[in-house]
């Protein structure tokens, strides 16, 4: 069940080609809200609009925004692009992409004669607020390391509710995004995750893929109810692909739920459960009894039978973000207030690094 109403548009915030964020009036009080042209048009100061307000109504975190639904000022839109692939398939809001590896597509063979991933780098994050610290961690310690990054359907599905790659895009740091999935709004589209990690390393070539989903996991607190729990078949799927998988640790000492306490239960869970095959899990240098006690959740689930565990030195992240203006936040708490949290994907981004000026080196 869905909850709307019926709003007047106030102002226009701010906003690019693909989506505005408006100001709307509903029964006298004023609400953000976001409007995706390429679902509902084109959006003026005054026009009527229906607005689905259920994730406000819910209190869920959607960052306090209703979504246009329908604008009482645009009767028609005409279909415009190239593609047959429906995403949001069989929904009022199903719209049309062009895929990738469709038969129209000028990549199409690319997928006809692939092979391999050949070792090609893919880090795999659970949270949105992973991706910005590890590319700061990667763009500082070497500029000429070409990024990408993959968004999968675990989160929001329009790339353009990301404020994250809009920036990282805009400063230079990340080149090129793919959306899989139902996800979509990427500079190339894709099917699955398969086909996405393809066209990562045939189409886009860059050094390292990144991928996580949108902004917004959605958590239940229970075992396996979280939308994180994609982390464990995308690493079978870089892995059976022939690519190299690095695991982004999800770590805290600051979080109150205990079962979110060192490495947290989505980690432990997708590493020790629903993975099949063995990843490198990159874990930074803390204090000995932190270190201590990720050392002990590690081996009370066997993590280090079943993947490479490797530490890396992930301090230089508050220098990386500092450098670059990255003021990311997870679950609400900055790098000052949960510095473990990011010490992990600073790690994680000097591993990449290493790998890769490695790699460089022998081709030397």
């Amino acid at each position: 069940m869905i909850s709307y109403k019926n709003g007047i548009v106030t102002s226009i915030i701010r906003g690019d080609e693909h989506v505005d964020i408006i100001s709307v009036n509903i029964d006298g009080e004023i609400y953000k809200a976001v409007n995706y042209k390429d679902i509902t048009g084109k959006v003026n100061i005054n026009d009527e609009v229906v607005l689905n307000t259920t994730a406000v109504e819910l209190n869920l975190g959607t960052g306090g925004y209703h979504f246009v639904m329908y604008n009482y000022n645009n009767e028609s839109m005409d279909l415009e692009g190239l593609g047959h692939i429906m995403k949001l398939r069989y929904t009022p809001f199903q719209v049309r992409c062009f895929a990738a590896e469709e038969e129209d597509s000028p990549y199409h063979e690319k997928f006809l004669d692939f092979k391999s991933l050949d070792n090609h780098i893919f880090v795999v994050g659970t949270l949105h607020s992973m991706i910005a610290p590890i590319i700061a961690m990667i763009k500082y310690l070497n500029q000429d390391i070409e990024i990408d990054y993959i968004m999968t359907d675990g989160g929001a599905l329009p790339i353009y509710f990301s404020n994250t790659v809009k920036e990282l895009k805009h400063k230079g740091l990340l080149r090129n995004t793919i959306t899989i999935g139902h996800s979509f709004g990427g500079d190339l589209e894709c099917i699955n995750i398969y086909t996405g990690l393809i066209a990562a390393k045939e189409i886009l070539k860059g050094h390292v893929t990144i991928i996580s989903m949108g902004p917004g996991i959605v958590g239940s607190g229970t075992k396996y109810g979280f939308t994180g729990i994609e982390q464990g078949y995308i690493i079978d799927a870089v892995n059976n692909l022939g690519g190299l998988s690095i695991a982004v640790p999800r770590i805290s000492f600051q979080d109150r739920r205990l079962r979110h306490r060192g490495l947290s239960h989505h980690t432990l869970t997708v590493l020790s459960e629903i993975t099949n095959t063995k990843s490198n899990l990159v874990l930074p240098y803390l204090d000995k009894e932190k270190e201590d006690f990720l050392i002990e959740q590690i081996r009370n689930h066997n993590l280090d039978k079943r993947h490479n565990i490797i530490f890396s030195n992930g301090e230089l992240i508050h220098d990386a973000m500092k450098k670059f203006d990255i003021r990311t936040t997870s679950m609400g708490r900055t790098i000052k207030e949960d510095p473990e949290y990011f010490a992990a994907l600073g790690a994680v981004g000097k591993y990449v690094v290493k790998l890769i000026e490695e790699r460089k080196g022998q081709d030397v």
